[in-house]
């Protein structure tokens, strides 16, 4: 292949450029070289505004497509949503609408991707070199690698089926299996998780053969608190579920609450406790919080009615009798 440079263009394979130089500068060399230093970089500046134009056209319609000015799109309606009670309706249109965002964001890079492409084959279009041997050596190539990167095919195509199957987004509580923590963030080949200690993992999206997620729909706080045996066991009850009740129904523990408590009495019993149970659907994420808070408050209430712990190691000793 003949470089540019190295051979003398023929002035009549573009008239309009030559004359139009030739009447400008009067210098029949530059007039000659005319195609070269005007019309192909004309061209390929077309070919650069034509990809930013349409570019940025389906981004646009990539938005509108998934975000819809702010109400979640019907395209990505989950069938569980479909079929939802009016409590966790709102929860499951907001998941919709962080998840429709997820895949607009791999979509438009995707988009991004092919566009410049196909931009970058027009353009050695103008310049005269001959694409065919290269996208024939790609190929090859291609097919090469391919089999040399099985797993990361399987770590691609793993995450495409994870953010159309909605299975965990960014800020999610989440347990892969190997590691547990918040996603941080959602590739299509790793997935990043930071633990409870601050450890940041990187989980490959084609290991991941099992998700629990805490913050999706909705999640439930479970609060055991364990009494002593010669504690009143239905006054024990009756007070825990009424400061649960006081304390759910205001601030903060309003917000994140979207069902009353529900009391389920005594779960489990030792030589040592009596172990009562309480749960509350909230929020998904915010189960810890609510546990803590009940807790808290649960505890004060049963020092004020004198409803013993099992082990009451912060009553004096009773005095030792003298000889």
């Amino acid at each position: 292949m003949d470089l540019p440079l190295m051979t003398q263009p023929n002035c009549e394979q573009d008239a309009f450029w030559c004359q139009t130089i030739s009447d400008w500068t009067g210098n029949q060399w530059l007039a000659s070289y005319a195609d070269l230093l005007i019309a192909k970089p004309l061209n390929i500046l077309l070919i650069l505004i034509v990809a930013f134009i349409v570019r940025w056209l389906v981004h646009r319609t990539i938005n509108r497509l998934t975000q819809g000015n702010g109400k979640p799109p019907k395209l990505l309606t989950p069938l569980r949503e479909r079929r939802a009670d009016t409590l966790t309706a709102e929860l499951l249109s907001e998941r919709r609408l962080q998840r429709a965002r997820t895949i607009g964001s791999v979509l438009k890079s995707i988009a991004s991707l092919v566009i410049y492409g196909l931009a970058a084959i027009y353009v050695l279009q103008v310049l005269s070199i001959q694409i065919a041997p290269v996208l024939a050596s790609a190929g090859v190539l291609g097919v090469a690698v391919a089999f040399g990167a099985q797993n990361l095919v399987r770590d691609f195509l793993s995450g495409m089926f994870m953010l159309v199957e909605d299975q965990y987004g960014v800020g999610d509580v989440v347990d892969l299996g190997e590691a547990s923590g918040t996603v941080e963030a959602v590739g299509l080949r790793v997935t990043t998780l930071r633990d409870i200690n601050g450890t940041v993992w990187y989980v490959r999206n084609g290991e991941i053969l099992r998700v629990g997620n805490s913050s999706q729909g909705f999640a439930v706080a479970v609060v055991d608190f364990p009494i002593s045996h010669t504690s009143d066991v239905q006054k024990a009850i009756e007070v825990a579920a009424k400061v649960a009740t006081e304390a759910t129904s205001r601030e903060p523990l309003s917000k994140d609450v979207l069902n009353p408590p529900e009391m389920l009495g005594v779960d489990q019993i030792t030589s040592d406790t009596i172990t009562l149970r309480l749960t509350t659907k909230v929020r998904p994420g915010r189960q810890w919080s609510v546990q803590r808070r009940l807790r808290a408050e649960i505890k004060r209430a049963y020092d004020e009615q004198d409803i013993e712990p099992p082990y009451p190691y912060g009553r004096p000793l009773p005095p030792t009798p003298v000889a």
